[in-house]
């Protein structure tokens, strides 16, 4: 067993830079201007304990992601489970064992520095996603107007061949254009955070049906929904884009011809639950397991596109707090559905190397 002077010594030894901090305030200061790598709390300190310390780091967006190891010499269930529940990664009990307490922070560290490397890279794939796109997007939207200039030149001759043809890459061009958007949706979602404002859902659905009235049309669809809403939080466009990717699922997959109903649902947790019910043969379990992952189809015969649509549905949800998903039996109409807040609290969104910061703090 050793004791903190020696476990600074000993970490100290292995390459890490330690920083003590004898108090909770301390402690605080201390993360704070050092942002260190990872974090070993005593429970019981002076000023403010370890589980008050950990609440402040974890509400803070600058210093939430760091690894917190709790320290005590309890072997209580109740105060491991509390370490725990206001965000630490682990627990060791005193009095230390070396091997264990290096074993603990090499792994956690490794896992720490695994995530970052995740989190940078998949910034760094949203930023090439989007910039691709976005290039394609003017060139794609030119020869869209070009074709549409064919055709119309083209009226009055009598070739079906020729008309045929630029019809195929209007549509074509048209295909490119809607994976194009959905990508730069994709990769929008990624970047930053958006302020959550209470949403005017029945204005949004209002507009949602004047975007895809030609689709509403050339299915024959019957949409019917609520005159009045419950207000959730959320982001506009985005939620737009959602009724737009749901709607649009249920119109292609739905009954023939599709009656879709619309509607919401408050539920216990404080959210409001937000559907789409369409008249279609259901889903099985399998379909249901993979519809919300990137480039799923529900058809691939009926399907254009990539299958981002409900990918896309799913991070924006999740980016605003909420949840997505189907219920659906074969035989059975199918309800997609997504959650948001209702309240006005918002929700907070939610290798090893040498010189690795490990802040000591202790009473």
């Amino acid at each position: 067993m050793i004791r903190y002077k020696s476990l600074m010594k000993i970490l100290s030894k292995k390459g890490y830079k330690v920083l003590v901090a004898r108090n909770g305030i301390l402690a605080l200061q201390s993360v704070l201007s050092s942002r260190p790598d990872l974090i070993l709390l005593d429970i019981m300190m002076p000023n403010m304990s370890g589980y008050e310390v950990c609440e402040h780091l974890k509400s803070n967006k600058q210093t939430h992601d760091i690894p917190i190891i709790f320290m005590s010499a309890s072997d209580e269930l109740f105060n491991k489970v509390k370490a725990f529940s206001v965000g630490g990664v682990d627990y060791i009990t005193k009095p230390f064992q070396t091997e264990e307490v290096l074993a603990r922070v090499k792994t956690h560290l490794t896992i720490h520095y695994l995530q970052r490397d995740l989190e940078k890279r998949n910034a760094e794939l949203d930023a090439f996603a989007h910039t691709v796109a976005h290039d394609l997007k003017n060139p794609i939207s030119a020869m869209i107007t070009s074709i549409s200039m064919l055709i119309d030149y083209c009226s009055d001759v009598d070739d079906t061949d020729i008309k045929e043809l630029l019809f195929i890459l209007l549509e074509g061009g048209k295909n490119a254009a809607r994976i194009i958007d959905e990508i730069l949706l994709l990769a929008g979602t990624g970047r930053g955070n958006v302020i959550l404002e209470p949403l005017d859902m029945a204005n949004i659905i209002s507009k949602v049906k004047k975007l895809i009235k030609p689709m509403i049309d050339e299915y024959h669809g019957i949409i019917v929904h609520p005159s009045t809403w419950a207000t959730a939080l959320g982001h506009a466009p985005w939620i737009e884009q959602v009724w737009i990717n749901y709607i649009s699922n249920a119109l292609k997959y739905g009954g023939h011809p599709p009656h879709i109903q619309l509607g919401f649902t408050a539920q216990v947790d404080g959210t409001i639950s937000f559907w789409v019910r369409d008249n279609g043969s259901g889903l099985s379990h399998e379909s249901q397991a993979t519809l919300f992952k990137e480039f799923t189809r529900l058809d691939k015969v009926k399907a254009e596109g990539y299958g981002l649509g409900l990918s896309i549905a799913r991070r924006i949800v999740e980016k605003l707090g909420g949840e997505v998903g189907v219920k659906s039996e074969i035989g059975k109409s199918s309800v997609f559905y997504f959650t948001l807040p209702q309240t006005s609290t918002l929700l907070t969104p939610p290798l090893q190397g040498e010189g690795s910061k490990i802040p000591l703090s202790y009473g």
